[in-house]
């Protein structure tokens, strides 16, 4: 069985949450589980990414709203590649 690098619940997510206690690294080819239909999706790290932050799932451009277990996040401040991390050096909250 492959390993399962991050975790998605619902399918309209825009990013995955990295769940490898030894995080991934840039060009790392990674393996998702999504949870709503219990299929497998892969993206390329862009990024080295530690456990427990976030993974695009697709491109990001600035000012587009971040989508967590079927939830509105926040939004990002800067483009973010297919397979790049997100945090809070490139998402925000909305609420201020």
């Amino acid at each position: 069985m492959a390993t399962t690098h991050f975790i998605v619940h619902d399918t309209a997510d825009t990013v995955g949450v990295i769940v490898v206690e030894e995080g991934v690294k840039k060009g790392q080819t990674l393996t998702g589980w999504v949870m709503e239909n219990d299929a497998t999706i892969n993206v390329k790290a862009a990024d080295d990414i530690p456990l427990g932050h976030k993974v695009a799932l697709k491109p990001l451009k600035k000012g587009a709203t971040v989508l967590k277990y079927g939830h509105d996040i926040g939004r990002t401040v800067a483009d973010i590649r297919e397979g790049g991390h997100v945090h809070v050096h490139n998402m925000k909250t909305k609420r201020w």
